[in-house]
C-alpha cells in the first residue's frame, strides 16, 4: 500500500466482510491487522485483500506465520 487510495481499498473490503471483529489498516507500515471469528477462514481474508489488486507478502494466523 503506497497511498491513501490503496489503504482505503483494503479498508473497504475488510469493512464489508462478515466475521471480522476488528481490523487496523496502516499506510505507514503497509500492514493490515485483522481480528476475526474462528469461522472466517484465513484464505477468505487473503482473497478479499488480493482482489483489491494489492500484493500480500506475508501473513500470520494466531501468531504463526503462514503462506500467502
Amino acid at each position: 500500500m503506497t497511498c491513501g487510495g490503496c489503504s482505503g481499498a483494503v479498508d473497504r473490503v475488510l469493512k464489508k466482510l462478515d466475521g471480522i471483529n476488528k481490523y487496523e489498516v496502516s499506510l505507514s507500515s503497509q500492514t493490515a491487522d485483522v481480528y476475526a471469528d474462528e469461522g472466517l477462514a484465513y484464505e477468505t481474508v487473503l482473497e478479499k485483500i488480493k482482489k483489491t489488486g494489492k500484493t500480500v507478502t506475508r501473513g500470520e494466523r494466531d501468531g504463526v506465520e503462514v503462506g500467502v
